[in-house]
Parts: structure tokens; C-alpha cells; sequence
């Protein structure tokens, strides 16, 4: 495990006003010597962003949001926010092609869109990529995340904002994880597909899918993984309290 370790909670379409208080704990936490290196990011959903932001005004846990619009302005886009949106309510981060999205519409060239934006916005990107259960099973892996590497980034220069979450598809909210030597066989294959792309040395790599406080001892000895996006489990400040305490220990 790296020094700086990232712990990202997608809270998608979940929460209301009562469990905001849940980050509380995470706060009291991340103040303990121990955890200050450790990077927290909550990405609740936008309801709930200004009230997660108060809470964590004074302290080193960053809000974050879980999408945006691909258009850099404002318009006549119903239910939509922009970059400029999540920038102006102080957000720091973005998530941006997570399955879930992709599946509703987002092309590679919709997810190049909103990273420019984010990037223009100097908001920190949170890059999803996966493939599906069909494409793993037909040995397309590895042709999926380039594919999605080379075309989300087109036309963009290096950037040290960007981390890159591997979410194998098949694994989100399913409860199945990659073995631990598959998962660290397919982080450095990725490393070097943004190497050759970027020529970055040392991409940020997190992993999501299924992360629980049972099978972070497994994936925390991936020692290339530089943090976990985390779902479910991330909603409950005691497992994901869990997750960070059993990560860095």
C-alpha cells in the first residue's frame, strides 16, 4: 500500500438530512495521527452536497460530487449540473464514467467532454473504468480499457488530478471481487497503458467494486493500489471506518 491512500464513498442515490451526521465519525478519525495521511472523499448525492460540505468545513475530508453535465455552460438542461455548479457550491471532486452512467448513455466522447470541463474547473477527477462480465468473458478487458483510456483522455495533456478508479462492471454491488493476483496483474497492466498514453510514471489507481470491511484485508495487499472507490459499505460511517482502520494499520 502507498502512503496516501484514498477512500472515496459513492453514496449514489442514497442519504438524506439524518445520516449526514454519519461523517461526524469519519471527521473525529481522520483528526487522529495515525489517519491523517489518509485521503477521505465523500461523494453524496447533489442534495445533499451543501450540507456534507458544512459539516466537513475545518476539516481535511473533501466533498465531492458523483456526475456532471458535459456542457462547460450553463443551459436548458433539466436535472442536470455542471462543472461550473459543483465548483461554485465548493466541491472538490468529480466522478466521471462510472458504469452506472455509462450504461444511461455516456459515450467516451461524452466522458472527454465532462474531464475537460472538470480540468478547466481545476476540480480533481475521479475516472472510472471497467469492463462488463460479456467483454471479460470474451477476453476483452484489457481492449475495453484502453479503448476507454485513449478515447476518454483524448486531446488532453497529462494530469496529476486524475485518479483512476477500476471498477470491474461485474463486480459492482455484486459481492464478487477480482482474485487478489488477477487484480494486481490487471492494475499494472493498466499503469502501463496510461504510461504509454501519458508517459506518467505513477498514475493514481483505486479500486471499486463489492469493497467491504471483510475483503479489504485481501485488497489492501495490492501494493500498487493507491486508495478504494467504495459504495454500500461507504453509507455506514462503522464499516467504512472499518475499511480505512484495517487499511492502514
Amino acid at each position: 500500500m502507498t502512503n496516501n491512500m484514498f477512500f472515496i464513498a459513492n453514496w449514489k442515490m442514497f442519504g438524506d438530512f439524518k445520516s449526514v451526521n454519519s461523517i461526524k465519525k469519519v471527521i473525529r478519525l481522520s483528526k487522529i495521527k495515525k489517519y491523517k495521511k489518509a485521503q477521505i472523499v465523500y461523494c453524496p448525492p447533489y442534495t445533499l452536497l451543501d450540507k456534507f460540505l458544512k459539516i466537513a468545513k475545518n476539516s481535511k475530508i473533501k466533498i465531492g460530487a458523483q456526475n456532471c453535465h458535459h456542457s462547460e455552460k450553463s443551459g436548458p438542461f433539466t436535472g442536470s449540473i455542471n462543472t461550473d455548479l459543483i465548483k461554485s457550491i465548493g466541491a472538490k471532486y468529480v466522478i466521471i464514467g462510472h458504469s452506472e452512467n455509462r450504461v444511461l448513455g455516456d459515450t467516451n466522447y461524452i466522458i472527454n467532454l465532462k474531464i475537460k470541463s472538470a480540468i478547466k474547473k481545476k476540480l480533481k477527477i475521479i475516472f472510472c473504468i471497467g469492463e462488463t462480465l460479456k467483454e471479460k468473458k470474451n477476453n476483452k478487458t484489457n481492449l475495453i480499457l484502453n479503448s476507454q483510456i485513449i478515447n476518454g483522455l483524448k486531446n488532453i495533456k497529462k494530469n496529476n488530478n486524475i485518479i483512476f478508479a477500476y471498477e470491474p462492471v461485474w463486480s459492482i454491488g455484486t459481492g464478487i471481487v477480482p482474485k487478489t493476483k488477477n487484480l494486481e496483474n490487471q492494475v499494472s497492466t493498466i499503469k502501463k497503458m496510461i504510461a504509454r498514453f501519458w508517459k506518467l510514471k505513477n498514475p493514481k489507481i483505486i479500486y471499486g467494486g463489492s469493497v467491504n470491511p471483510k475483503n479489504i484485508v485481501e485488497l489492501k495487499k495490492i501494493s500498487s493500489i493507491n486508495g478504494f472507490l467504495i459504495g454500500g459499505a461507504s453509507q455506514n460511517s462503522k464499516n467504512f471506518i472499518d475499511i480505512i482502520k484495517k487499511t492502514i494499520n
